[in-house]
């Protein structure tokens, strides 16, 4: 009796182990992500993050109407308690109601709890999006953002878009000085060339820059991305999921409100989302043997390029946070990661990242700093 009472105790420790297992890589209902999210350094001045941040903008703007708010203070929280400490938001984000947003959620010492990151650099003029970096406009936005999420400090704080028309080293200069009073203590870059980013770090150090980085969006590969390793600069990779892309495909785009900005994206026009859905549809057919989500193969894949690399998925469902972190339980082989990397070659997916209209990278040359003088 006493072998079979061992034996049956021990074939419950496996079922145990087993079950918990399976609800780390599904994602587990109660959350209990916080074993899972470690911590990165993310830079080389001293920051460090959960190795997976959450994006805020969503629950505020651009993706239909905005979420209520109780609904995403409560997102907030359980990401909090499950170890997701780094969040992402911006003054142009509603505009502002996304950090009044998270102002609410930090109060009662939660500001204490969290690496809090937002950003300047664009704002709303009479309709049209109009990019600023200009000292006087740098110093009137940190102000204003540090007012409305209620804090003394913000913990790395972004140029969101370069303003072409001022020197860098003058924007980043005024920067250097907001860390040197306190108010900021990390200073990052938002869709920054390479010329730019050095440009920028030899004023004062720049400690992560955020790009688009997803299985479909690799163009930051060629020149960006090496330039960040060599000067020590960590990367955040925003829309690792490829705008909700790479959860259900090219279906999620038939059911988009009408005042979602993503209808606005070349890649989901309809002369171009049936053909990259095929990039979608392999991507399910490995996650199928894998186990494991699409989405939760794409934001694997974005933490397998390296321990520098933090994405930010957005949310604004408890559900889907949760199969985002067990993104952090799927291991990927080289060969799979090289299947993978083989189903989004460039000519996997049509359509730009954004419209013509907006800037990017790729046109974030500013005057030399002598054009100040």
């Amino acid at each position: 009796m006493d072998f079979l009472r061992l034996l049956c105790a021990a074939v419950l420790l496996v079922l145990g182990l087993l079950l918990g297992g399976q609800k780390a890589v599904n994602g587990g209902a109660d959350g209990g992500g916080a074993g899972i999210v470690k911590r990165m350094k993310l830079g080389s001045q001293g920051l460090e993050v959960s190795a997976q941040g959450l994006g805020c903008m969503g629950m505020s703007a651009f993706y239909g109407a905005p979420k209520p708010d109780h609904d995403m203070i409560s997102l907030i929280h359980h990401a909090i308690n499950s170890g997701v400490t780094f969040l992402d938001t911006s003054d142009f984000y509603g505009p502002f109601t996304n950090e009044i947003l998270l102002g609410k959620a930090l109060k009662g010492g939660v500001r204490d709890k969290v690496e809090l990151a937002t950003k300047l650099g664009l704002k709303f003029v009479d309709n049209k999006i109009e990019v600023h970096g200009d000292p006087a406009y740098v110093r009137a936005a940190l102000e204003s953002s540090l007012k409305r999420l209620g804090v003394d400090s913000i913990d790395l704080y972004y140029q969101l878009r370069i303003d072409t028309s001022v020197p860098i080293e003058v924007t980043v200069g005024e920067l250097k000085k907001l860390v040197e009073e306190g108010k900021v203590k990390y200073i990052g870059l938002s869709e920054a060339s390479a010329s730019t980013i050095r440009r920028a770090h030899a004023v004062h150090p720049i400690t992560a820059v955020q790009l688009e980085w997803s299985l479909w969006s690799r163009d930051a590969e060629q020149e960006i991305i090496p330039t960040c390793r060599e000067l020590g600069i960590g990367i955040v990779a925003y829309s690792p999921l490829g705008r909700v892309f790479f959860t259900s495909g090219a279906k999620f785009v038939e059911n988009l409100a009408h005042d979602d900005s993503r209808k606005n994206l070349p890649r989901f026009h309809p002369e171009n989302v049936e053909h990259n859905n095929t990039l979608f549809e392999r991507v399910s057919d490995l996650a199928a043997r894998k186990g494991c989500t699409p989405s939760q193969l794409a934001l694997a894949w974005v933490h397998h390029q390296g321990n520098d690399v933090c994405p930010i998925p957005g949310t604004t469902k408890i559900a889907n946070f949760d199969q985002n972190i067990a993104a952090l339980s799927v291991k990927l082989t080289p060969e799979e990661l090289a299947e993978l990397e083989s189903y989004a070659s460039a000519d996997a997916v049509k359509g730009d990242r954004y419209p013509n209209y907006c800037s990017t990278w790729t046109d974030t040359e500013t005057p030399p700093l002598s054009s100040s003088n």
